[in-house]
């Protein structure tokens, strides 16, 4: 850098200024300074405020001069700073006029919307004492941290298995065992790298931990006065800040570096991090909600806005971004970009990314320059993106986002399909779709079966356990005289609804998430499975959950004891599909033999061997699959046939036969007694009728023939 770039040129107080650099947008540690750069296309002036860590009242406040704007963007360097205690923010001003979409109010502190760090929800559940004066305070990032060789592991899409969780509910219960510093974070989370190595999973994909508020719209609940908080954190406050009340040392201001070594952790254990990111929406809702930044830089560019001035709210929070304009999209790639770069990211699952193909005024976009720019940047070149191809103003793109042959989905049609299935009601037709990678969904488009996210369960719903175990809804506890949460649930009680001694009931439940699980494994696609589904965990019955920081979120390990053989099962799935390469195919099936093993790469029977009964009321499904076609027939794989009955009597099922010297080896049967139900992969043992098996009433086997 030339020597007259660290040199001053002009004073304001006691600080020595002179004109910054537009870009990087935020603030960027220089040679003897800081550079502050914002942008904003209709401010008339710009002041920067600089806290100490902590304070209630600004140190000093110092106004762009107008030479130092260039274009749109107000930049600055303030040389001989204290970074690693000082906190900052802006104050704009401009035209303050709701119609026109100007929300410019010089009495508010706003938050840089590319800070790396915000501080004033430093400890979780801690509301610092600052008289309400400005809660939310950019910080200077100092990047220090040793990676060593890591990066991000880059396995391919249809050998992923994701693991989906909220990294407070997952370790913050006493049961997890994990020290109690350690308990809801981070930290947390890398003590329990272990168990999600010997359950099998290769990715994470963790619920927001960009910087949220907790106490946003915080509540005591009417019955028992808990608090009830923004739990799940769907609501942005900074798009680029670790939450430091996810951190042990948040405190401290350490949370960058203890999510990097969480990230590096999982890595060296062969497991990729997916983040969810939510840019549909910020926190700062409708026009009763707060001002925290980007309503106070630029309300009408990054907000999508109705003629009269008030928000679209295709989100269902209030507002919605309006990411395909040239500056919000920008930040957007900037944003994910940094992840990706400085955080080792190995993608990112987009709520509600069906809002992210709208135009400003809420209509649908034939060519979303938003999802174009991110399919085909070169930094996210190797990152998974993953869209969940709905949102809250009705519109729906499963199999129909724009995907750029890089967009996977979030299969919505998978969950219903199996569900129905699952309790009787299914469509054979219908479910041999989903089987198979969704075909019907992809395969015109060239899309491959890794497109689809298959899963039964996430977090927005019942857990897998519940939806065995209650026909309706049970929120009350959420205050919300139980109008919240989907109705549509699909679910089935076994009988009896919610919490039983019968010992039948129970049995039927427990064979009920088997069969679950069993169906997700053997699907084509990417398998999800939720957090605590392995081990039985329930909600009661709660299926939005959003609002609770106690024992409904919280996941509660000594369910490990008490369902060791579910956990073991699941397990024993996990472990065949990552051992059988033809259950994870890069190309949809094309239901034929073309590699010449006298087998088609998949055949569908019934209970009669190649005789499927696809009519409406059929409750009986099979397949097998040719090992010989495994990955299109680059690798060899085992004959695999998996067969489902559904119904709630048993059936005979004739097995199709096998070439000579071949035979089948039972790996799994949901309908015998534990803890026989599964074997690990390589030791099944040799069913003894070659020839045909009774299934017993709801229940899933899986053979292998070798």
């Amino acid at each position: 850098m030339d020597r007259i770039d660290i040199h001053p040129t002009h004073t304001y107080d006691k600080f020595k200024l002179r004109r910054g650099r537009p870009e990087p947008f935020g603030a960027t540690l220089v040679p003897g300074g800081v550079n502050f750069s914002i942008f904003s296309s209709h401010a008339t002036s710009c002041t920067l405020v600089l806290f100490q860590k902590h304070d209630s009242k600004p140190m000093a406040e110092i106004p762009f001069p107008e030479e130092f704007r260039i274009g749109n963007v107000y930049c600055m360097v303030v040389f001989d700073l204290n970074y690693e205690e000082l906190e900052y923010g802006y104050r704009m001003d401009g035209p303050n006029n709701f119609q026109e979409g100007h929300w410019f109010d010089r009495s508010k502190i706003l938050m840089d919307p590319y800070a790396k760090i915000i501080g004033g929800r430093d400890v979780w559940g801690v509301e610092p004492d600052w008289n309400n004066l400005y809660q939310h305070r950019a910080r200077i990032a100092f990047d220090d941290f040793d990676w060593e060789d890591d990066r991000p592991l880059e396995i391919p899409p249809e050998d992923q298995i994701i693991y989906e969780m909220h990294v407070r509910s997952f370790t913050y219960d006493s049961s997890s065992g994990v020290k109690e510093s350690h308990r809801g974070t981070f930290a947390g989370i890398r003590d329990k790298i272990p168990y999600l190595k010997e359950l099998g999973v290769n990715a994470v994909e963790l619920m927001p931990i960009y910087e949220f508020d907790e106490f946003e719209n915080s509540r005591p609940n009417p019955e028992t006065g808990e608090t009830l908080y923004n739990y799940w954190g769907y609501s942005t406050v900074g798009f680029f800040a670790p939450k430091a009340g996810y951190a042990a040392t948040g405190k401290f201001g350490m949370q960058v570096d203890e999510l990097k070594a969480l990230v590096k952790a999982l890595h060296k254990n062969g497991i990729e991090i997916i983040l969810d990111v939510v840019f549909n929406h910020t926190a700062e809702g409708n026009e009763h909600g707060p001002t925290i930044s980007f309503r106070g830089i630029d309300n009408q560019t990054y907000y999508m806005l109705t003629p009269e001035g008030y928000y679209f709210n295709f989100s269902g929070t209030g507002n919605t971004l309006n990411c395909n304009n040239p500056i919000v999209r920008g930040m957007v790639l900037d944003c994910l970009r940094y992840w990706a770069a400085e955080y080792h990211i190995d993608g990112f699952r987009f709520d509600l990314a069906a809002i992210l193909g709208r135009d400003p005024w809420g209509a649908p976009l034939a060519n979303p320059p938003l999802l174009e720019t991110l399919a085909f940047d070169p930094i996210l070149a190797n990152c998974k993106l993953i869209a969940e191809a709905w949102d809250a103003g009705g519109l729906y793109q499963v199999g129909s986002f724009p995907a750029y042959g890089r967009w996977a989905e979030w299969n919505g049609k998978y969950r219903d399909s199996i569900r129905k299935f699952l309790k009787g009601d299914g469509n054979n037709w219908d479910v041999a779709q989903r089987l198979q990678g969704s075909p019907d969904l992809y395969a015109a488009s060239g899309r491959a079966p890794a497109t689809s996210i298959n899963f039964i369960i996430a977090h927005d719903g019942f857990t897998l356990m519940d939806l065995v175990s209650y026909n309706s809804k049970h929120n009350e506890a959420n205050g919300e005289n139980n109008n919240d949460g989907s109705n549509d649930n699909d679910s089935w009680n076994c009988g009896w609804e919610g919490p039983t001694d019968d010992p039948g009931i129970n049995a039927l439940r427990e064979r009920q998430v088997k069969n679950a699980l069993a169906m997700l494994m053997v699907s084509q696609g990417v398998p999800m499975i939720l957090m605590g589904d392995e081990m039985g965990r329930t909600k009661g019955g709660n299926n939005n959950t959003y609002c609770h920081d106690n024992e409904l979120n919280w996941l509660d390990w000594t369910l490990l004891k008490s369902n060791a053989n579910l956990f073991e099962f699941c397990q024993n799935c996990i472990a065949f599909r990552k051992a059988h390469p033809v259950l994870r195919n890069q190309a949809h099936f094309q239901h034929r033999d073309y590699i010449g093993s006298g087998y088609a790469d998949i055949t569908w029977h019934g209970t009669k061997a190649w005789n499927v009964d696809w009519s409406a009321h059929s409750k009986t499904l099979a397949f097998m699959l040719c090992g010989k076609h495994a990955k299109q027939g680059i690798v060899e794989d085992n004959y695999i046939y998996v067969a489902m009955n559904m119904h709630w009597e048993a059936h005979w099922f004739e097995i199709p036969g096998l070439p000579e010297g071949i035979m089948w080896h039972a790996f799994a049967n949901t309908g015998v007694a534990s803890p026989e139900d599964s074997f690990e992969p390589g030791s099944e043992p040799v069913l003894e009728n070659q020839s045909g098996l009774l299934m017993g009433d709801r229940s899933v086997v899986i053979l292998v023939g070798k």
